[in-house]
Formats: structure tokens, C-alpha cells, sequence
């Protein structure tokens, strides 16, 4: 199961080679399985609700009833988003005297609609607020590369299942990078949607301005089928479009300062690949990039934004969060109802801007982060925790900011040290992207 994807499962469900049980039994026996990471990945397991779910997938295939490709497929989701009877902790020990959801969040109620098995949720940063992937309260999941660094964040224990052959595909959120940061980190595939696209009804907010949902995955095609599910497409997957007469852009502003030596060679092998292929790569000025920095300069919408909902919270159970979460809402309380309209009315200027410069190009493509996973002694202290959450969120976050889709893919050769390669499309040009994300994939995995 681990290195197949959900097109090739697809196929061996419907053709009876395998079963929906098989693959399930399979994911929760590496999850349970003592020596391996599945205590720090799942927040909880949901064992016997998805061997009945598995049953019924295998009953509907038998009968020509199968909802979609992802019928019977493991899934893991993210423990931040509503599931009717259970309390969503969002990887907090805070919330749990909090009433169950009554209903499930809208993407879970798609996923099951649409045949997928939920394994279990897996663990997060508390409140999604922080790149590292660390979390004081459940553990944090060792990266697969290397289990004694991080995984990335938010969206930690998602990107472990799945590099793990804990799941198929996972579902996380994205604010700043937390789909494409774990996903770059533990070398798998990762999307994150022009935000309008998926609901996030039912999901607990960190920014609600910048929020969005995505997948995690071993390829693109599975993210993209996955992707059509969640914003309620027909589920398909857009052929690849190679990279033979694209143009892209290679943003010569910020995304390229400070990159370490495995991500910075990964890269420019990744270009020469591309450009051999066909595709004519040009760098840009993009001055708006430096200027989202310095609109973000009092924080940005997420700390304002989490301190509107977490505010009573903090009041009366403020002690139990991870103090590094909680220092990063109170920097909230900093921002003025003034200062809150300006940063709107500039973001909407820099999107008009920004799609104003890369007009014309397929895509632009970069590291996906700067730096490779860190050591977890590395972000023991609060200074080295500060400095590589910012240059793991850095180039990600700019692209919430302006509302852009983008995918991330592996370009690291095999053994080597895990590196993302970003492809951002316009805003609403998802599919699209995901296409062209397709045909470089093919690229740059055999560079």
C-alpha cells in the first residue's frame, strides 16, 4: 500500500485483487504498531468504525456501487476539524471538557460521501499555530527521513500517516504552510486551494481570513483527486500538462535568501531538469513578496484572528496551552481595529498587484521552505524554535497572503535529505496547476 496510489488502488479494489478491509486492517496495524510512530501520529483511532466502514465499501465495489476513486481508501484527518459525537481538541488539552461537534465539518461529510475510510485524527501544533510540527501535550511524530527531527506543521501527524503507511491521504489545513511544510519535510506531495474553493464549515479557526484545506499525499494525481472531493467536484485528475512550452517564474525577491545547502542544490537540479525538458524559466523582480512582510509587520491576520476566538478560552484555561502558541496569540492583543482594516485593504492591493506581475506565466516555482526538517534539539529553545519557524513558514506563507493555489512536490534525489519544489498558480487556477504540478512531478522524480 505505501508506494501505490489511489488510482492504483482504485483498480485492484474494483478488479477484486485487494479489499477495503486489507488496507485498512494493514493502515492500523502500522498505526498500533509499538515500535513505529502511531502513538505521536494519532490523537485517536478510530479502529472498528473503519473496519465496518471498510465491510461496507467492499459490499458497495462487490455490487457496482462504489462512490468515487477513494471509495475504501484509508484517510486520515487532521484533529481539527468536527466529527458529530466527538470534541475536536485541535492537538490542545484545553478543549477537552468541550461539547462533542452535532454535526460533521463539511469536508468530512464529503470524504464520507464519497467512500473514504477515516483511520483516525492525527496530532497537530496546538491550534495549528507554528511550522515546527512540536506539540508538549501528545508527542511529537519523528520525521521519516530521520525520526530525530521534526515533521513540520501544523499539520504534523497528517504528513507521518501517510509517509508511514499509516493512510493513503491525509487532510490538513494550510494558513501559513501547514499542508506544504510537513509535506515538504517528509518528502511527499502536498496542495493547498484557493481558499473559496473548499468549505471550512466545521473546521476550528486559526485565521479566517487566511484558513484553507488540503491534501497531503505520495503524488499530486492523489492530491488532486482528493482536492475534487473536498470542494465538491466531480473526482477527477487533470492530465499532466509536461513541461515542454510552459513558462515559469522564478521570484528572485526573499523566496531564494538563506537557503540551506540540501534545498538550495535540490533546487537548482530541479530547473535544470525543467529547462531540459522543455519549459523556458525566467527570474522576476516580485517586489510585492518583501512588501507582505512588511504589511505582516504587527503580526498579520492569524494572531488577531485566533485571540477573537481563543480569547475566553485563554481566560479560564489560558495555563494548559503550549506557551509558544499562546505567546503568538497574545501578540493579538498588539493590533488595533485601525491597524486590522489597513492590513485588509493592503492585502487586497498586493493580490490586484501581484497577479498583475506574474500574468502570463504558468506557474512560479521555488523551494517550498528554506531549510530542511530541523533537529528536534535544534528548537529545544526558543531562540533556534523562532528562527527556523520563520524560515520553514517564510516562502509557503506569502501565497495565503495573497490568496495564490500551490502545490508542493519532492525534489530531493532518494536517501537525500527531504526538499519541496512549490508550483503557485493564479488565484482559481487549481486545476490547472495541479496539471502542470503533474507533468513536473514526472520531471524532476527522474532528474
Amino acid at each position: 500500500m505505501p508506494n501505490k496510489t489511489i488510482q492504483d488502488l482504485d483498480a485492484e479494489l474494483s478488479a477484486g485483487r485487494v479489499s477495503a478491509r486489507a488496507l485498512v486492517d494493514a493502515a492500523l496495524a502500522r498505526a498500533a504498531d509499538p515500535a513505529g510512530e502511531g502513538s505521536r501520529v494519532f490523537i485517536k483511532l478510530w479502529a472498528e468504525e473503519a473496519r465496518r466502514a471498510a465491510d461496507a465499501q467492499d459490499l458497495l465495489r462487490k455490487n457496482g456501487a462504489a462512490a468515487s476513486p477513494l471509495a475504501g481508501i484509508p484517510v486520515s484527518l487532521k484533529d481539527l476539524f468536527d466529527v458529530a459525537g466527538e470534541t475536536t481538541l485541535a492537538g490542545s488539552k484545553a478543549l477537552r471538557d468541550a461539547a462533542p461537534a452535532r454535526k460533521d465539518a463539511a469536508i468530512v461529510q464529503r470524504l464520507k460521501a464519497a467512500g473514504a475510510v477515516l483511520v483516525g485524527r492525527t496530532n497537530m501544533t496546538e491550534f495549528a499555530f507554528s511550522a515546527i510540527g512540536h506539540n508538549p501535550h501528545y508527542g511529537t511524530p519523528g520525521n521519516p527521513w530521520d525520526r530525530a527531527r521534526v515533521p513540520g506543521g501544523s499539520s504534523s501527524g497528517a504528513a507521518v500517516s501517510v509517509a508511514d503507511g499509516m493512510c493513503v491521504a491525509a487532510i490538513g489545513s494550510d494558513t501559513g504552510g501547514s499542508v506544504r511544510i510537513p509535506a515538504a519535510l517528509c518528502g511527499l506531495a502536498g496542495f493547498k486551494p484557493t481558499q473559496a474553493r473548499v468549505p471550512l464549515e466545521g473546521a476550528l479557526p486559526l485565521s479566517t481570513t487566511l484558513d484553507s484545506i488540503g491534501p497531503l499525499a505520495r503524488s499530486i494525481a492523489d492530491c488532486a483527486l482528493v482536492d475534487a472531493i473536498l470542494a465538491g467536484e466531480p473526482p477527477s485528475v487533470p492530465e499532466p500538462i509536461g513541461p515542454a512550452g510552459l513558462h515559469l517564474a522564478v521570484p528572485k525577491t526573499l523566496v531564494l535568501d538563506d537557503l540551506d545547502r540540501d534545498v538550495g542544490t535540490s533546487f537548482e537540479r530541479a530547473l535544470g531538469a525543467l529547462s531540459r525538458a522543455g519549459a523556458r524559466i525566467t527570474e522576476i523582480d516580485m517586489p510585492e513578496l518583501r512588501e507582505v512582510v512588511e504589511a505582516n509587520a504587527k503580526g498579520g491576520f492569524s494572531p488577531v484572528e485566533a485571540l477573537a476566538w481563543h480569547e475566553e478560552l485563554l481566560a479560564s484555561r489560558g495555563e494548559e496551552y503550549d506557551p509558544r502558541v499562546r505567546t503568538r496569540i497574545e501578540r493579538g492583543r498588539s493590533m488595533t481595529g485601525a491597524d486590522y482594516v489597513r492590513l485588509g485593504r493592503r492585502r487586497a492591493e498586493l493580490v490586484a498587484r501581484a497577479g498583475r506581475t506574474t500574468e502570463g506565466y504558468d506557474a512560479l516555482v521555488l523551494p517550498t521552505c528554506a531549510i530542511i526538517a530541523p533537529r528536534m534539539d535544534e528548537i529545544a529553545e526558543d531562540e533556534g524554535f523562532w528562527k527556523r519557524n520563520a524560515l520553514l513558514l517564510r516562502n509557503t506563507s506569502l501565497f495565503n497572503f495573497l490568496d495564490r493555489c500551490a502545490a508542493t512536490l519532492p525534489m530531493h534525489r532518494p536517501g537525500d535529505a527531504p526538499t519541496g519544489l512549490m508550483l503557485v498558480g493564479p488565484r482559481m487556477g487549481d486545476r490547472r496547476l495541479l496539471a502542470v504540478a503533474r507533468g513536473c512531478e514526472g520531471t524532476i522524480s527522474s532528474a
